[in-house]
């Protein structure tokens, strides 16, 4: 038993230290500096690139244009220009519906002049209607019969 452990004191440092020895990955630092520096000044150049509408074009401005001389809020002719006084429309007319002046012009008040988006060339829009829905009030009355006005589930 007294021989058992000098041999085995041996063994587990062999084992210790064996593994290192055999090892294949040995991290490098690069040679050079100036690889990592040329890299380093490369970024400090770059441009970023601008992303989203940059301009209106001129078909859709005489669009927007009609509109608003329709709508009194434009005088004159269109010329298809996005100029200080097509902007000055755009703006009077969304902020006399409550809406934001920032962003020209606002999705709300393109849909509420007329120029949303036109789905009648849809793959599905052949036999739909896209017209609002009809009021309460001529709704047929078999149609809404057993229906009680102001009765509802959460009650």
């Amino acid at each position: 038993m007294f021989f058992l452990r000098p041999t085995a004191a041996i063994l587990i440092s062999t084992v210790l230290v064996a593994p290192p020895a055999f090892a294949t990955n040995v991290h490098r630092s690069p040679t050079s500096g100036q690889a990592h520096a040329h890299k380093l000044t490369q970024s400090k150049h770059r441009t970023r690139r601008a992303r989203g509408q940059q301009a209106i074009q001129p078909e859709r401005v005489t669009q927007i244009q009609r509109a608003l001389i329709r709508e009194h809020y434009l005088t004159g002719e269109t010329n298809g220009k996005w100029d200080a006084t097509t902007i000055a429309a755009m703006q009077k007319y969304q902020a006399d519906h409550g809406w934001q002046t920032k962003l020209m012009p606002d999705s709300r008040a393109l849909m509420k002049l007329g120029l949303g988006p036109d789905y009648s060339t849809a793959i599905n829009a052949k036999d739909s209607s896209f017209a609002p829905p009809t009021p309460a009030d001529s709704t047929p009355s078999s149609q809404t019969s057993g229906f009680v006005a102001g009765s509802g589930v959460n009650q």
